[in-house]
């Protein structure tokens, strides 16, 4: 097959009349084939291009295309016979090569032809004509640099540190940039070299991280409305040997701010359009020609969100704003496209659950009417309300036009409630420790939501040192109106105290508003009765006599009011709470009838002294007119002493003696407690030391006297929990009386007072 190839290859490098021969030869051997025929060389230069037609010898009016392939050259007889083929018709120069080509090697030393001559002269060699010299331009100035020349700083500028080895200068001149001490601050929190600082100083990473912080610059610059600002960066290596080197490499960012851009042109989109257009417009405190700031847009934007929320517009929508800068007028043109998308009231609240809440129960605890214009924080408050239950794990409120605003007619928004219902059963429980009052453990189990809707029933029981008690206590709450709670307690119990023993029976039923932790109020009421049979005895520890017990049956209504301006339930700073109660009693001993009232004002304070210091004070006076002292219960007397009471002291250990040394309580009480908490650097802040003096005296007079007060000081610790302080005191009274212990330890959640 080489053979055929060498013969192929010789036949196309002969001459043009040996190949029209072969072609002839070849086109016979072919007679079935009339499309096939050999090119002549001009066929051949033209080949793939238009494809001509080209004639053969002896059949001038056949047109013959030409060949595609190299093996439409080889015939049949050169396959049968390449050897005899390849003699026919080729040169015998060209045989000689192909016998080279086919039988040899080429030779690695074989000379190579001589190239051919080069005729096109080095241009070493040329001789090129003389270009016109330019005439100078007197009119083109050029600059003198000098190379020594530094960058332009600020010298006399007002330099203001942001780290060890950072500082920002500014123009000296404060009405060049009146808020560089809030951008310094702004600054300081977002570099990358002051963080560095906290690290080291290596001087390839800070000539780094400069270029970084020289970006961040430009960028704060320009949100504060400076967009022609100038920033000179110098990164000094500081470790030389002049006296003023320090070895550490230095920053320093020269800032020349420029004019400061203000507001142009502002485009509120469809805000026009709305009711409340003017009232609106007002809520966007920026006008044309006012400096301009990011955070200023940021800012309005959310004022007018919120404006737009609680005028009317729950489907208002406000899109991103943007800003053109114009740096010939030195101003920015404002657009921020707002849809106020109509005005509504508020409709019904619909329940997607109503047997678990009702939507008529959702209306109750609701702040708004219907008819109401639609506020976002109404709506949000009735979340958080309905969250406040403990019966849902989530809540999402959706607004639904019901009817769509005409003219100046509002439309009607109804308010979607789907809820997740929570786990509607606990079981709790709590343990406690008193000196005076022992070791107290309690357990409960509830069920939140057995009387639809916020019906609650809870089983209790307290096993004690010196109470025990089991009672079932029935809860409505939002009875009849928000944060209204309606509750009817029903229990037995036994007390041992330092002053009498009691085993009672009790109904009480009680309507309140009262605060909680989701919902703090600055005014609080409660207003109830109670059923009351109880025996009881004074104790006589002196002598060891046992007293009998004396039954009383006793009806009261009691009432209390409650102002609060505190900032929090269990862990107040600031503020003050002051609150009174009244209760009438009714009290019948064998068969004696007896009618007093009892009274009681307690108040508090709470003022901060710096970041770490809250000074704290209580106080706490009360009477029982109307009746002899030993016709009232001794467990509806006046005691004081314990951990919310005079620390140091029993639980309800002060109180005047009789004849046998028994304490007998009294009708008058006051006390008062001063405490300093002490913020600490442990656990991150969490830790509070708390040092503390307590006083109180008791009276079987209704007016106190003052004649026997008890004083007891000690210090404790806080931990600041999410949920409120644990607190531990350690106190002792200072004068004691016999009895009384050297040291009394109180552990408990929240703050003493």
């Amino acid at each position: 097959m080489l053979t055929i190839i060498a013969a192929a290859l010789a036949a196309v490098a002969a001459p043009q009349g040996a190949v029209a021969q072969d072609a002839g030869a070849t086109t016979a051997d072919s007679s079935d084939d009339q499309d096939t025929a050999a090119p002549n060389a001009a066929a051949t230069a033209d080949q793939g291009a238009d494809q001509p037609t080209v004639r053969l010898p002896g059949d001038p009016a056949r047109p013959r295309r030409t060949p595609r392939t190299l093996q439409d050259l080889i015939p049949d007889s050169a396959v049968d016979d390449p050897e005899a083929w390849a003699q026919q018709g080729a040169p015998q120069d060209a045989r000689a090569d192909a016998d080279a080509i086919a039988g040899e090697s080429l030779a690695a030393d074989s000379p190579l032809d001589d190239a051919p001559q080069i005729a096109i002269p080095w241009p070493d060699e040329l001789e090129l004509p003389q270009l016109a010299p330019l005439e100078p331009d007197d009119t083109i100035q050029f600059a003198d640099l000098d190379e020594d020349m530094q960058a332009p700083t600020l010298e006399d500028g007002d330099v203001r540190s942001v780290a060890g080895n950072l500082k920002l200068a500014f123009p000296k001149d404060e009405a060049a940039f009146p808020k560089r001490g809030e951008f310094t601050d702004r600054f300081r929190s977002l570099s990358t070299i002051a963080e560095l600082n906290k690290n080291g100083n290596n001087l390839a990473q800070l000539a780094a991280r400069a270029k970084s912080d020289e970006e961040l610059l430009a960028t704060l610059l320009r949100v504060y409305g400076y967009y022609d600002a100038q920033i000179i960066r110098t990164v000094e290596d500081n470790s030389g040997d002049s006296p003023d080197a320090d070895g550490k490499a230095q920053v320093r960012f020269d800032i020349i701010p420029g004019q400061h851009y203000r507001f142009g042109a502002i485009d509120m989109g469809d805000l026009a359009s709305a009711p409340d257009a003017e009232t609106l417009r007002k809520a966007f405190e920026i006008q044309t020609g006012d400096p301009m700031s990011s955070d200023k847009i940021v800012e309005e934007q959310a004022d007018l969100d919120s404006a737009l929320g609680e005028t009317g517009y729950p489907f208002a929508a406000i899109r991103a704003p943007s800003l053109l800068i114009d740096h010939d007028r030195v101003e920015g043109d404002l657009t921020m496209p707002v849809s106020p998308n109509g005005k509504f009231v508020f409709g019904e609240v619909v329940s997607k659950m109503p047997d678990f809440l009702s939507s008529r129960h959702l209306e109750d605890i609701a702040r708004f009417e219907r008819g109401d214009v639609y506020q976002r924080s109404l709506s949000t408050d009735l979340r958080r309300a309905i969250v406040a239950t403990g019966l849902v794990s989530s809540v999402t409120i959706t607004p639904r036009a019901v009817t769509q605003p005409e003219g100046d007619t509002p439309g009607t928004v109804a308010m979607d409630v789907e809820m997740t219902p929570a786990k509607l059963r606990t079981i709790a429980g709590a343990i406690g420790y008193g000196t005076g009052e022992g070791v107290l453990v309690e357990a409960s189990w509830e069920h939140r939501n057995l009387f639809p809707p916020e019906g609650m029933l809870r089983v209790r029981g307290i096993a004690g040192t010196r109470q025990q008690l089991a009672g079932v206590t029935f809860r409505k709450n939002n009875f009849k109106g928000r944060d209204k709670i309606l509750t009817v307690d029903a229990f037995a119990s036994t007390i041992d105290t330092d002053a009498y023993d009691a085993n009672t029976l009790s109904l009480v039923a009680l309507l309140e508003k009262s605060s909680t932790l989701l919902f703090q109020k600055p005014f609080s009421w409660g207003l109830g009765f109670d059923l009351t049979a109880t025996k009881e005895r004074l104790k006589l520890p002196e002598l060891g006599l046992v007293i009998p017990l004396d039954t009383y049956f006793i009806a009261s209504v009691r009432g209390r009011v409650e102002f609060d301006t505190s900032d929090d339930l269990l862990n107040p700073t600031k503020g003050f709470r002051i609150a009174g109660q009244l209760s009438p009693e009714v009290s019948s001993r064998n068969g004696v009838q007896s009618f007093y009232v009892r009274s009681q004002i307690d108040a508090a304070i709470y003022k901060s002294m710096g970041s770490r210091v809250i000074l704290a004070a209580r106080g706490k006076v009360g009477s029982i007119p109307g009746a002899p002292l030993d016709e009232i219960a001794p467990s509806r007397r006046f005691y004081a002493g314990g951990g919310g009471s005079v620390r140091g002291y029993g639980y309800e250990a002060i109180g005047p003696r009789d004849e046998f040394g028994a304490n007998t309580g009294g009708r008058s009480v006051v006390e008062a407690s001063f405490e300093a908490r002490i913020k600490t650097g442990f656990f991150g802040g969490a830790l509070q030391v708390v040092p503390f003096v307590d006083a109180g005296s008791v009276s079987q007079s209704v007016t106190p006297t003052f004649e026997d007060i008890r004083v007891g000081a000690g210090i404790g610790v806080r931990y600041l929990t999410g949920f409120g302080p644990l607190r531990f005191d350690v106190a002792t009274p200072l004068n004691p009386e016999p009895g009384d212990g050297p040291v009394a330890v109180y552990v408990s959640l929240g703050q003493a007072f």
